[in-house]
């Protein structure tokens, strides 16, 4: 673990401190790109992993985030439902355009722009939970209510 972040993980760190959350980033040797990499470089459990997966929404084009549990899918008919809005699954341009991060390493805060957020409400049975921090090396851990109070994402059923 290193002591001197890159920017990307810098600006998690930074966001995390303006939110008032004691949250550490930090970067490991290996890829936490997937949740199955994440889980294995931390040490935890895949349904202990809060990855971000940014869909688009076809008619206004907005950007809607869902963190869900490492060990979960996520229900597109459930998510289309829930903001009345078909979605499709953001590609890797949009993705950084409204997040300011690269897939595989796409944190809950420090968007570049605004991002509506939904939290797989199984995040919620877990003690700690980890998450993405700017880059494909870096993540943070948190518990599932710090993950609600730092994003104001609303907690439901997403599979």
């Amino acid at each position: 673990m290193s002591n001197s972040l890159s920017a990307s993980a810098r600006k998690v760190q930074e966001a995390l401190k303006s939110l008032g959350m004691d949250c550490r980033v930090v970067e490991l040797p290996g890829s936490t790109r997937t949740a199955a990499d994440a889980a294995a470089a931390v040490g935890c459990r895949v349904e202990q992993i809060a990855k971000s997966i940014v869909f688009q929404g076809k008619t206004s084009g907005k950007a809607i985030m869902v963190i869900a549990s490492g060990s979960n899918r996520v229900n597109e008919k459930k998510l289309r439902d829930m903001i009345s809005e078909p979605v499709k699954k953001a590609d890797a341009d949009f993705v950084r355009v409204h997040t300011g991060f690269a897939i595989g390493g796409v944190a809950p805060v420090g968007h570049a722009n605004p991002v509506e957020i939904y939290v797989d409400e199984d995040l919620m049975d877990c003690p700690e939970i980890w998450a993405a921090a700017g880059t494909p090396h870096a993540v943070f851990r948190m518990t599932p209510r710090e993950l609600v109070a730092m994003t104001g994402g609303r907690t439901v059923s997403i599979h």
